[in-house]
C-alpha cells in the first residue's frame, strides 16, 4: 500500500526477515517486494507491519531497495520457545540487571535466534527446558538492539515430552486448540439424534430410501459427504451429493459460531487434528455415520454423457448413509476384486456407475483445460511418542479421484446457481497467473526445448495443460510440474465470482466440507437465507456487506493452517532423517538456486545440497535454465534431474535437512558457457545482501527459497496429504 506524505511516498507492508539480517517488505499483490538491506531494517523483526521508503528503484530482474522508516505494529507480541533458567550479568548491557530476570527464552526459529529474550518475574515461573509462551513488554530499541523482555503466560509442557513439539507450532501460529467453556457447553447440549418429525414438517425432502454411501479414508472420523449415482432412462446420470447440515447446529453469532470463525478451518498435523468444531458435532450429530438419520444440504444433478449438468436441485434434506466405504474398498470393487464385489454386492453395480460418471467428468474437465497435477502424497507414520518411524507414499486411486470429481461438480453447480441469480455469495477463486512468473516459466520451457504457443498476457488453463501433455512420461515431467506450480497464484475466498484458473471453472465455491471449513458453513447459511427470505433487496442487503471481511479472514486462517501443516511436516521429516544420517538415497532435483540444489527423495522428503559441498567444480547459476553449471567440467544440474545423495545432517529444531551430492561426474555436460559475474570474488560486506537481492526476481514470488516449497493455490503436492476439496 502506498501512502502519500508532503515530501515522499511511504510503502506499508509486512517485513519478512532473513536469518542473515536483511529482508523484504511484502506489499499488495500488484506491487514488487521491497528489498531491505541489513543496515536499513530499523530494528524491524519478522512479520512486523512497517512503513518504508524506496532508496533505489528496481529494474528488470531486480526488486527495488528500500529503508524501513517506522514500525507500525510488532508481530512478536506473543512468542513461543524453550525456557532456559538463569541469566548472566556479563551477557547484559549495563542498563539491565540480571537480578530482575528469571531466565531467557530460546527460539527454534532461526530468524529469532540472534535475539535475547529475557523473562521477567511478572508472570509464571517455568522449569528449565519447559516449552512456554510469553507476552512481550519491551522490543528492541537503539540501546538494546537485540533484546526483548516479557513474561511467561503459559507453560506448554516439557520440551522433550511427546507432542509438545507440535504444540509449539500450534501456539506460535496462534491457532486456537482449546474450546472456550461456553462454546463447549453449547456443543455438549446438542442432541445426538435429529427431530425427524420436525424436519419433515419443515418440508425437507426425505432421501433415506436412496442408497447413499460415504467414501473416505480408513481413519476418517468426521464424515461430511455422502453420494449416490444411478442411470436415468434417457442415458444420463443422476448424481446426488449430500453434505452434513452443520449450519443447523451452529447458530449465527453464538459462542460456538464465534469460535468456529476464530479457527476458520480444521488443522491436520501428522498424528492429530485440531477440529474447527467440537467432536459432538464433527464426529457426532453432523457426521454421516451409516444407518443413522441425518440432516443434510443436498445438491442433486442430472449429468449427460458430456459431463454437463442439465438440471439440478439445491435444498436442505434428510438422509441416511447405507454404507461407510473406504477408498481402498471402492478401488478393489472398481478393479473387479471378486471378494470385495461379493461383500458389497448390493452397491457394487452403483459403484461401477460412479466410476463411469467419474471418467465422463474427468474427460470434461480435461477438455476445457483443467490442469491435472497428479502427484503422490506422503504420510508420516509415528510411534506412540510421536517420533516418526516411516514416511510412506499414498497413491491416489480411482476412488479418491472419483469423490473429488463429484465434489467439484457440486461446488461448481452451487456457485453457478447463485452467480446466475446475481446474488451476494462467497466464492472460491483462483486468479489467472500473470507477470514475471508466467513469462519466466514459458522462457524456461523454450530453453529446455519445449516451445508452447501461449500468450503470457492472456493465459488459459489449457496452455499449462498443453505443457504437461508435452512432457508426460519424460524425465523433465516433474521439473515442469514444479515450475508450473511456482507460477500459479494462491487460491482464496472472495465475494466476486472471478473463476478458478486451476480447474478451468468459471464458477466455483466451497460447499462440500462445512465440518472442517468455515466458508462452506457460510455457503450453507446463504442457501438457507435465500430460501427463507427470497432474493429481494432486503435479503441481499442483509448479507452483502459481511462477505468481503469473511473472505479476507477465512483466507488468512486457511493460510495459517497450511503453514502449520508445512511446519509440522518439515519438523517430522527432519526428525525422521536424524535417524538416517549417512544413508544414501536416489533423488530428484526439485529446484536449483545460486546457493545449491534442493533434492526430493522418493518419499518426498526434501533437503539442500549446498553449493559449498559441491567441491568437484565451481558452479555458477543460469537464471534462464534455472540450473547450476560447472565452470571447468561443465556438468549441469537442473530441476527434474535424477541424482544420488547422502544425508549429512538433519536437525529437528531448525527443520532442515542437508544432503551431499554423490558422483557429480555422472551428471550430463552442457555447451553453455556463462560469463563470470562481476561480484564473483567480491569481499564487499554487503555482497551477500546484494546477491540475494538479485536472486529475488521482481513480482510476487510464492516460492520460499530456503524450504523449496510452493506456498498455496491450486495444488496437490506430494508432500502434503490431499483432503477433499482443497482446490
Amino acid at each position: 500500500m502506498f501512502i502519500e506524505s508532503a515530501s515522499e511516498k511511504f510503502i506499508q507492508g509486512t517485513f519478512s526477515a532473513n536469518a542473515k539480517g536483511f529482508g523484504f517488505v511484502k506489499t499488495d499483490q500488484d506491487q514488487d517486494d521491497l528489498f531491505i538491506g541489513r543496515f536499513n531494517t530499523n530494528l524491524a523483526m519478522q512479520n512486523d507491519e512497517v512503513l518504508a521508503t524506496i532508496i533505489r528503484p528496481g529494474h528488470p530482474g531486480q526488486v527495488p531497495e528500500g529503508k524501513i522508516e517506522k514500525i507500525l505494529s510488532h508481530a512478536n507480541q506473543q512468542v513461543v520457545g524453550v525456557f532456559s533458567a538463569g541469566v548472566n550479568q556479563e551477557d547484559l548491557p549495563k542498563t539491565l540487571n540480571a537480578d530482575n530476570f528469571i531466565g531467557k527464552i530460546v527460539f527454534r526459529d532461526e530468524k529469532m535466534q540472534d535475539y535475547l529474550y529475557l523473562v521477567d518475574k511478572k508472570g509464571l515461573f517455568p522449569h528449565d527446558r519447559d516449552s512456554v509462551t510469553a507476552t512481550t513488554s519491551r522490543f528492541p530499541n537503539t540501546d538494546t538492539k537485540k533484546i526483548l523482555i516479557g513474561s511467561v503466560n503459559k507453560i506448554i509442557g516439557r520440551s522433550d515430552a511427546p507432542g509438545v513439539d507440535i504444540l509449539e507450532i500450534v501456539y506460535s501460529l496462534k491457532i486456537p486448540s482449546v474450546y472456550p467453556q461456553e462454546a463447549q457447553k453449547q456443543a455438549s447440549a446438542i442432541s445426538q439424534s435429529i427431530d425427524l418429525q420436525k424436519a419433515l414438517a419443515q418440508g425437507r425432502p426425505d432421501f433415506r430410501d436412496q442408497k447413499l454411501i460415504t467414501i473416505d479414508g480408513d481413519d476418517t472420523k468426521d464424515i461430511d459427504d455422502a453420494v449416490v449415482v444411478w442411470r436415468l432412462d434417457n442415458g444420463n446420470y443422476h448424481l446426488g451429493v449430500h453434505i452434513a447440515d452443520v449450519s443447523h447446529y451452529v447458530p449465527i453469532g453464538s459462542e460456538l459460531d464465534k469460535e468456529a470463525y476464530n479457527r476458520g478451518t480444521s488443522v491436520y498435523l501428522t498424528d492429530r487434528v485440531i477440529p474447527m468444531l467440537p467432536t459432538e458435532i464433527s464426529n457426532g450429530i453432523a457426521s454421516l455415520n451409516p444407518n443413522e438419520d441425518r440432516l443434510a444440504m443436498s445438491c442433486e444433478m442430472e449429468i449427460d454423457q458430456n459431463g454437463q449438468v442439465l438440471k439440478y436441485k439445491i435444498a436442505p434434506s434428510i438422509i441416511r448413509s447405507h454404507a461407510r466405504m473406504t477408498y481402498n474398498e471402492v478401488n478393489k470393487i472398481l478393479a473387479g476384486d471378486p471378494q470385495s464385489r461379493q461383500k458389497y454386492a448390493d452397491i457394487a453395480d452403483m459403484i461401477d456407475q460412479m466410476g463411469q460418471l467419474h471418467k465422463i467428468l474427468a474427460q470434461m474437465r480435461k477438455k476445457r483445460g483443467a490442469i491435472e497435477f497428479d502427484t503422490d502424497e506422503a504420510e508420516i507414520i509415528v510411534d506412540k511418542n510421536g517420533h516418526p518411524i516411516d514416511v510412506v507414499l499414498r497413491n491416489r486411486g480411482i476412488g479418491e479421484r472419483m469423490i473429488e470429481s463429484f465434489m467439484l461438480a457440486a461446488n461448481e453447480t452451487v456457485a453457478r446457481h447463485f452467480d446466475h441469480q446475481h446474488l451476494p455469495f462467497l466464492y472460491r477463486v483462483h486468479e489467472v497467473p500473470e507477470g514475471d512468473k508466467v513469462t519466466n516459466f514459458f522462457e524456461f520451457m523454450r530453453a529446455i526445448g519445449h516451445s508452447i504457443k501461449a500468450d503470457p498476457k492472456n493465459l488459459k488453463p489449457r496452455d499449462f495443460q498443453e505443457a504437461l501433455d508435452k512432457v508426460a512420461g519424460s524425465p523433465e515431467e516433474m521439473m515442469i510440474k514444479t515450475m508450473m506450480l511456482r507460477a500459479t497464484n494462491q487460491a482464496h475466498y472472495s465475494p466476486e465470482p472471478i473463476g478458478h484458473f486451476g480447474i478451468a471453472a468459471k464458477y466455483y465455491t466451497h460447499f462440500t466440507s462445512p465440518i472442517r471449513r468455515y466458508p462452506d458453513l457460510v455457503v450453507h447459511r446463504l442457501i438457507k437465507h435465500y430460501l427463507k427470505n427470497g432474493t429481494g433487496h432486503e435479503a441481499t442487503a442483509a448479507v452483502r456487506d459481511k462477505l468481503p471481511q469473511i473472505s479476507i479472514d477465512t483466507s488468512q486462517k486457511e493460510r495459517r493452517a497450511v503453514d502449520a501443516e508445512r511446519a509440522t511436516n518439515d519438523m517430522k521429516f527432519a526428525e525422521y532423517m536424524e535417524d538416517h544420517i549417512g544413508e544414501v538415497y536416489p533423488g530428484v532435483v526439485n529446484s536449483a538456486l545460486k546457493f545449491g540444489l534442493f533434492v526430493s527423495l522418493e518419499n518426498t522428503i526434501e533437503g539442500l545440497v549446498h553449493v559449498s559441498t559441491m567441491t568437484d567444480d565451481v558452479y555458477q547459476y543460469d537464471q534462464t535454465r534455472q540450473s547450476l553449471i560447472g565452470r571447468t567440467h561443465h556438468h549441469i544440474f537442473s530441476i527434474g534431474q535424477k541424482v544420488m545423495v547422502q544425508v549429512i545432517n538433519a536437525n529437528k529444531e531448525t527443520r532442515k535437512i542437508d544432503f551431499k551430492l554423490l558422483h557429480p561426474e555422472t551428471a550430463p555436460t552442457t555447451e553453455i558457457r556463462l560469463a563470470e559475474p562481476d561480484d564473483f570474488h567480491s569481499s564487499n560486506r554487503r555482497g551477500h545482501d546484494r546477491d540475494f537481492k538479485r536472486s529475488h526476481r521482481s513480482g510476487k514470488n510464492d516460492f520460499d527459497r530456503r524450504k523449496g516449497q510452493h506456498k498455496g493455490g491450486y495444488q496437490s503436492t506430494g508432500k502434503y496429504r490431499l483432503r477433499k476439496g482443497r482446490h
